[in-house]
């Protein structure tokens, strides 16, 4: 497709992004659909429960599009009772070695983004600043992260979508957000503004081991049926914050949430230690960083 001059210049997509017509065409499409109900439809499809004969046909001619690796998987093709159940499926134990690092990858994706927390506690994500207040929902946290690191990691259609403790520590407390919808590929980074603090999302705040705290934020995205969380059950987490007392006792690997369909994970660290990894693949378990800052 050649690039036509075309550029989007309502609220939508303020930015002066050259786009093609597909492109184009596709960012006001977004503009109007039903995205929040499309999603909870989709959501509510995946977990019809299938015959055996169906499920293995289904996980198949996906596995087979998206280049999932079901080797991988718990289970082989035909034992999961819905396509929830198959995209959320469980690894085979110890096929993830969790490294010894001070911080490992909380999920298998790619690293589209990792840098430091500027002075005024913004971090950039494909050039575009992003609040940490407004990211985690609570701007009085904010100052608490300057000097200290983020990365950025995207879950495509093939990745295993459960989400894992990036360290040792205390996982207090989780902030679920309301927001939007928006698709968290190439197109929405591109044509919505401040996608990832739009975009509903729910906040991990874990203490880690030798004083440093850290937020994990889930981000969702068009057709993520829902989000859960290890320690509040199987159901949706609700909207709010969930406050878990003393704390639940997490290490590096536990799982401790996952996407009913993909999406993005954000990771905040505040100073002491520094995010190091190269950007790509990765997965959950390996390490992020290399040592103190």
């Amino acid at each position: 497709m050649v690039s036509s001059a075309y550029y989007i210049h309502d609220d939508f997509c303020p930015v002066r992004a050259q786009v093609s017509l597909v492109n184009l065409a596709a960012a006001q499409l977004l503009r109007v659909l039903p995205r929040d109900r499309i999603s909870r439809a989709v959501g509510r499809l995946c977990e019809q429960r299938l015959p055996m004969v169906v499920s293995g046909a289904v996980s198949r001619a996906y596995s087979q599009v998206y280049g999932v690796n079901i080797g991988e998987a718990a289970a082989p093709h035909g034992c999961y009772r819905s396509f929830d159940a198959f995209f959320t499926r469980s690894l085979r134990e110890g096929i993830r070695p969790i490294s010894d690092a001070k911080i490992v990858s909380p999920c298998d994706g790619v690293i589209s983004s990792l840098g430091p927390i500027d002075d005024g506690a913004r971090l950039f994500i494909k050039g575009r600043p992003y609040e940490v207040g407004e990211l985690l929902g609570q701007s009085n946290l904010s100052r608490g992260y300057i000097g200290g690191h983020y990365a950025v990691i995207y879950l495509s259609p093939r990745d295993y979508h459960r989400v894992h403790s990036p360290v040792d520590g205390l996982l207090s407390r989780v902030l679920a957000i309301p927001g939007d919808c928006y698709p968290v590929n190439s197109l929405g980074e591109k044509c919505v503004p401040q996608l990832f603090v739009r975009n509903r999302r729910v906040v991990f705040f874990i203490e880690a081991d030798g004083n440093n705290t850290m937020a994990l934020i889930m981000v969702g995205a068009l057709i993520v049926g829902k989000i859960t969380v290890n320690a509040l059950g199987d159901r949706d987490v609700s909207k709010g914050l969930h406050d878990l007392g003393a704390g639940l006792r997490i290490q590096r690997g536990d799982e401790i949430g996952a996407f009913h369909l993909g999406s993005t994970v954000v990771l905040l660290v505040q100073p002491g230690v520094a995010l190091s990894a190269n950007e790509g693949k990765v997965v959950y378990g390996q390490p992020l960083t290399r040592g103190l800052a």
